[in-house]
C-alpha cells in the first residue's frame, strides 16, 4: 500500500513505484443489522433502518476510491446512505454505534456526510462560497476518460452507474453519465477518497457517478490510517463494492469499451458472437 506521505504527480501512472491498491472489501466489524456476503463485497441491512454502519476492511491508500453501488432501496424510511472516512480502527471499537451521524462522528477523528450533491463542499480559500457550492459543469464530464482529483488521475469508466439492460437502458445510462438522477438512486455509484497535502493533512472528496463533489472536509490526519465508512441507512438497503483499475486498463476492459462504442444499444450485445462471460461483462459492469 502506498504511504500517505508519498508525493504523486498529477496523472502519474500506477506502477512499480506506486503499486495499485488492493481490492476493497467490507470489514468483519459492522452494525448489528448488517449482513456481509462471503466475498466481502456486498452489505445488506436486514431489518429496521439503523445499525447499518460498515467500514473498509483495510485503510485506504491515498487516491484509492472506496466505491459502492446502491443495489436495493427500501420504501417507507426517510433518509439515505451516509459516506465518509474515519481514523478509528474498527477493531478497536467496543461496539459499532447505531448511527454514523452523530454517534460515530461524536467519537472523534471521523468525517461522515449524508449524500447530497452540493452542501458537502468546503469553499476553497479565497473563493466566494456560492461559487464553490455551485460551480459550472464542464462538458468534459462526458468526454474525459479520467477523473482528476487534486494530484490523482482515476479512470472514469467504472465510476459511473449503469442501468440493468432493458428497452430504455441507453436513455437511463445517459442520465447516470450526466449525473442528473438523485445521487441515491438505484445503480448510482458513490465513492470516497482522500488526497494528502504537503502539510501532512488530507482533503476528503466524495464522488457521485464520476463527478467530484469537491473537498467535503479538510485537515484529516494523512499520516494515520484512514478507513472508509458507509452507513446503509434508512431507504438505502443494500450495497455492492465496485473495483477500479488504477493503472493501465485490462484487455477485458479495453474489449468492453470497443464493443460498447460499436453497438447502439446494450441489448444488441446478446447477438454478438462472443463468449457469454465477456457479453455479461459488457452489459452489467
Amino acid at each position: 500500500m502506498a504511504s500517505a506521505s508519498d508525493t504523486v504527480e498529477l496523472g502519474a501512472p500506477w506502477g512499480p513505484g506506486r503499486p495499485e491498491p488492493a481490492p476493497t472489501r467490507f470489514h468483519r466489524v459492522h452494525g448489528a443489522h448488517i449482513r456481509v456476503d462471503p466475498s466481502g463485497t456486498r452489505a445488506t441491512r436486514v431489518e429496521s433502518f439503523a445499525h447499518g454502519v460498515c467500514f473498509s476492511r483495510e485503510p485506504l491508500a491515498p487516491g484509492q476510491v472506496f466505491l459502492v453501488e446502491i443495489e436495493e432501496k427500501e420504501l417507507g424510511w426517510c433518509g439515505h446512505l451516509r459516506l465518509g472516512l474515519t481514523a478509528l480502527d474498527p477493531d478497536s471499537l467496543p461496539a459499532v454505534p447505531e448511527f454514523s451521524l452523530p454517534d460515530l462522528v461524536s467519537l472523534g477523528h471521523t468525517w461522515v456526510f449524508a449524500i447530497t450533491r452540493h452542501h458537502n463542499r468546503v469553499p476553497p480559500e479565497g473563493h466566494p462560497e456560492a461559487e464553490a457550492m455551485f460551480p459550472s459543469r464542464s462538458p468534459a464530464l462526458l468526454e474525459e476518460p479520467y477523473l482528476c482529483i487534486e494530484q490523482f488521475r482515476i479512470p472514469r469508466d467504472r465510476l459511473v452507474g449503469r442501468s440493468r439492460p432493458g428497452l430504455y437502458s441507453h436513455l437511463l445510462d445517459q442520465l447516470y453519465e450526466l449525473n442528473v438522477l438523485p445521487p441515491t438512486a438505484r445503480r448510482s455509484r458513490l465513492g470516497v477518497l482522500f488526497c494528502p497535502r504537503p502539510d501532512g493533512t488530507a482533503d476528503m472528496h466524495i464522488v457521485i457517478n464520476g463527478e467530484d463533489m469537491g473537498p467535503s472536509a479538510r485537515g484529516l490526519p494523512a499520516t494515520q490510517p484512514l478507513y472508509a465508512v458507509v452507513d446503509v441507512f434508512a431507504s438505502t438497503k443494500s450495497l455492492r463494492l465496485v473495483q477500479l483499475e488504477y493503472g493501465l486498463p485490462s484487455l477485458q476492459t479495453l474489449c468492453r469499451l470497443v464493443i460498447q462504442r460499436s453497438v447502439v444499444h446494450r441489448l444488441a450485445i446478446d447477438g454478438l458472437h462472443l463468449p457469454k462471460g465477456l457479453k455479461d461483462f459488457c452489459k452489467f459492469e
